[in-house]
This record gives C-alpha cells, sequence and structure tokens, in this order.
C-alpha cells in the first residue's frame, strides 16, 4: 500500500539507524524501495544484508553511475515507483515510531473530504536534532521561521515550505507529476507546487514526526532563520542568493511547460509572469512582487527579495 523511497550516497555512518526507525513504525504496510547513488563507502554491503534479512520489504538496487546530486537519486525512484502512496525517506534521519500511522491517518481523512481522485500531499514539522540525536530545536518551522499555511501557488513559487523527508502523497498526485523534468529546484519542491495547483497540501504543522539530523554531509541542512550567520551569509553571499532567485525561474517556466493546458488561465498567468520578471529592470522587477503578490514569509526574507531580486 506504502512504497517508502530512500536515496543513499555515502550513508555508511547513519543509515543502518534509520531502516531501524522504519522496522519499528506502528504501520507496517509499506515496502522500502533505496536506491544507493555508487556509494564509496559500505552503504550499499549494508543495504544488501537488510534486504536479505527482509526479502520483499527492503528492496536495494544501485545506480549505474553517480547521479550527481540526491535531487536526481530521489527523481529516478520517483520515475520507477508507484503505489496507492508513497513516502521520501533520507538516510540519517529517524523517524518516529508512529510517523507513518499519524501521516496516513490525517491522508485518509483528507481523502474522505476531498476524494481519492484528488492530488494530496501531507506533510508534518521536524525535531531538528546534532549528529548524536541531542535535540537542538524542537520545531523545524519555528526554527526556519516557516509558514505552513502558505500553500498557495504564489506563495510556493519563491518558498518551499514542504520538507521531502516527512511527506506522504497519493496516487492521483504521483500520476500528475511524472516524469518531473530536471528544471525543478528540488523534488519535494516541485511536488508541492504540483499538489498546490491541482490539489490539496495537508500540513501537521504542530506534529514532529521525524529526528532531522544535522551533521557535517548534510546536502541540504536546517537553518534558523533569525540568526545572524543566516542574515549575514544572505548579505555577503550575493551570488548564491541571486542564483537560488533565478532557479525559482527556471523552474516556474517549466512548471508551466509542463501543465499550461491543464492549469487554470489565472495560474498560467501567475507562472508566465513570475518567469518573465528578470525581463523588467530593478524597480519593474520589485513592482512584480507588490503585484503578483509572490512575497516570502518573514522580514528578512523580504528584505532579501527586495534587496537581490
Amino acid at each position: 500500500m506504502i512504497s517508502i523511497l530512500m536515496a543513499t550516497y555515502n550513508g555508511e555512518a547513519f543509515v543502518s539507524a534509520q531502516i531501524d526507525s522504519l522496522l519499528r513504525q506502528t504501520e507496517q504496510d509499506f515496502v522500502l524501495y533505496v536506491r544507493d547513488d555508487c556509494s564509496g563507502d559500505q552503504t550499499y554491503s549494508i543495504l544488501q544484508q537488510y534486504a536479505r534479512q527482509h526479502p520483499g520489504k527492503i528492496i536495494v538496487s544501485q545506480s549505474g553511475q553517480n547521479s550527481g546530486s540526491a535531487k536526481q537519486n530521489f527523481l529516478s525512484l520517483l520515475n520507477e515507483h508507484d503505489d496507492e502512496y508513497l513516502m521520501f525517506c533520507d538516510q540519517d534521519d529517524i523517524w518516529q515510531p508512529d510517523k507513518i500511522e499519524r501521516t496516513l491517518s490525517a491522508m485518509r481523512q483528507a481523502e474522505q473530504t476531498y476524494g481519492r481522485e484528488t492530488p494530496l500531499l501531507v506533510h508534518t514539522d521536524l525535531c531538528v536534532v546534532d549528529q548524536e540525536l541531542k535535540v537542538t530545536y524542537p520545531s523545524f518551522r519555528a526554527m526556519s521561521k516557516l509558514d505552513y499555511r502558505r500553500a498557495a501557488l504564489n506563495n510556493l513559487l519563491v518558498q518551499n515550505t514542504v520538507t521531502g523527508c516527512t511527506v506522504m502523497f497519493n496516487q492521483a498526485l504521483h500520476n500528475r507529476i511524472v516524469p518531473v523534468p530536471e528544471e525543478c529546484a528540488m523534488h519535494d519542491w516541485w511536488l508541492a507546487l504540483a499538489a498546490s495547483a491541482f490539489g490539496r497540501i495537508v500540513a501537521l504543522e504542530n506534529e514532529q514526526t521525524v529526528l532531522y539530523r544535522q551533521h557535517a554531509a548534510n546536502e541540504v541542512g536546517a537553518k534558523d532563520a533569525s540568526s545572524a550567520s543566516y542574515v549575514l551569509k544572505r548579505l555577503f553571499r550575493v551570488r548564491d542568493t541571486q542564483n537560488s532567485i533565478q532557479t525559482t525561474y527556471r523552474q516556474a517556466e517549466a512548471f508551466l511547460a509542463a501543465y499550461e493546458s491543464e492549469l487554470a488561465e489565472s495560474q498560467a498567468l501567475l507562472l508566465r509572469e513570475f518567469a518573465r520578471i528578470p525581463e523588467h529592470g530593478k524597480l519593474g522587477r520589485i513592482r512584480q512582487l507588490f503585484r503578483l503578490k509572490i512575497w516570502k514569509y518573514g522580514i528578512v526574507r523580504v528584505l532579501g527579495q527586495i534587496l537581490f531580486i
């Protein structure tokens, strides 16, 4: 009933603990599909051992060559697997024992409300922990200054509020998005855009279902959006900030190209005008932010938009 998709790469230090947390789940009606991205350590050997111990429950494969990113690895998994419900799983976190049960309950409630044919995405908050699983921030949402209720398409174009490892989505949403183009910024961001445009996003904003482990090798980590270091990084790493803004334009353009005939006219117009913002001068770009109401959440991020757009 549930396919859990895990992308691994050089995760020998943590992957066993993550898989063990899945095997302790109160809801066990799932199959774990793991795709290793040509790890240079013992990750694949560890995975093969788990697959032998749990045949049919844990299914392991390895890429022919390294894909270059966790995003590409997850996209490969997404294109290869389908089920009634799907979830993403990072190699280095720990799932709370009732994560699947709680998320599945919310999904079934959403299906009763909106119908099973509606593309649906359920996501939760996380608890941020250090390498040794000591809690550093009880709520990722509070630490990152995110508002999960801002799930309209204009909000999600500039700021993703959905963390992939907390997500469950239904088959109706999976069928809508596959295949995902490489222009997507991240697999979970594209998923959120599609759910917002064509279905519903359900946020369990006060439920932390994942111990979100932070360590030196994190590809995408938790950031305290109110910290001085975060603000200074945004101010002085101008090229990185500008590149991330350009990525949102490319993603919007790709989303429009993929779904233009299926979008409401107001949605298509929003995407079209957002993608064309770089064609305007500085003042024109700022005017478009106001006109299209495509602001990020939080004063620091809004000021960053105005400064670097």
